[in-house]
């Protein structure tokens, strides 16, 4: 009796591993589905990326950093609109997307920093207004502090760097077992349960929406990359950092955010000179997606 108890549990752990298990998704069929044309994927030193670059070469450039797990779809309802008076460039950050994991396995602010620099030199920009969200808003803030001459405009939106639990000034997180998991076991509709909190009407969180953030994640070398750079993310007391930028900065945070609390617009509004913030009701941590019109408005006339 004992040997076949044995052996029907380990029989329902094969069966439930077999369905849990989520392998890499082939990258060119990928490619195939999510770039616009074989030339987005740019090389750039050791970095090879997926960038797309609209609008007149010889208007504003305008550069928009997504945020974590995500990908440069997450601009498309601003691009276009945005795209009649700027230049607007947007790429998958390294490991994201359809971007290759970085070579070196850097996945630091600093690292990130100089793409941002490598990615402006290669396009010929000597200065740019940057649009970041999320993760994407601490490496703009970060990039507008120590670069200044590079920076016209800096729009934040739900920007991380302040502590929180589990990300502590000066140390690196530990990552549940769970979480480092994902690298075998992602069904789509565990994704959606994560994904759920990021907005705050759950309707909007169509089976399309999820089927792209689940595709972009199964890209070969995706999830490895995004847990290095959970790992690697030691943040600093951003205040130093903060008090010295001098662009013209507009904070755009839903007032619902279930990630990085509308509380936090207040350490920003404090230490940014002559920042200003949009709040915008019944909507989450994705702005730019969730309450596209609105939000897009906000960011449109503060460019102008």
């Amino acid at each position: 009796m004992k040997t076949a108890l044995v052996a029907a549990a380990l029989l329902v752990l094969g069966a439930l591993a077999f369905y849990l298990w989520t392998p890499d998704r082939d990258r060119r069929s990928l490619e195939a589905r999510y770039l616009s044309s074989p030339d987005e994927m740019v090389e750039l030193g050791a970095w090879r990326l997926r960038l797309r670059d609209t609008g007149p070469r010889d208007a504003p450039a305008l550069i928009l950093l997504h945020g974590f797990g995500a990908s440069l779809e997450t601009w498309d309802a601003w691009a276009g609109p945005l795209s009649a008076g700027h230049r607007v460039i947007r790429f998958d950050l390294p490991g994201s997307g359809l971007s290759r994991p970085d070579p070196a396995g850097d996945y630091r602010d600093a690292r990130s920093n100089e793409l941002l620099l490598a990615v402006m030199d290669h396009l010929g920009l000597g200065r740019a207004s940057i649009v970041g969200h999320s993760i994407g808003g601490r490496i703009a803030w970060t990039f507008a502090a120590l670069h200044p001459e590079r920076v016209d405009k800096l729009v934040l939106v739900a920007p991380d760097g302040f502590a929180s639990p589990g990300f502590e000034y000066g140390k690196a997180p530990e990552l549940p077992s769970a979480l480092a998991a994902m690298r075998y076991v992602l069904p789509k509709a565990v994704l959606r349960m994560n994904l759920a909190p990021a907005y705050a009407d759950p309707d909007f969180l169509t089976d399309a929406l999820t089927t792209r953030y689940h595709d972009l994640l199964l890209a070969p070398g995706a999830r490895e990359a995004m847990l290095a750079r959970m790992r690697q993310t030691v943040l600093v007391d951003p205040l130093p950092l903060l008090r010295r930028i001098r662009a013209p900065t507009l904070l755009l945070w839903g007032e619902r955010d279930a990630m990085i609390p509308f509380a936090n617009s207040a350490d920003y509004l404090a230490a940014i000179a002559g920042s200003r913030v949009v709040a915008l009701p019944n909507t989450g941590h994705l702005p730019q997606e969730e309450a596209a019109s609105r939000s897009l408005e906000a960011v449109s006339a503060f460019l102008r």
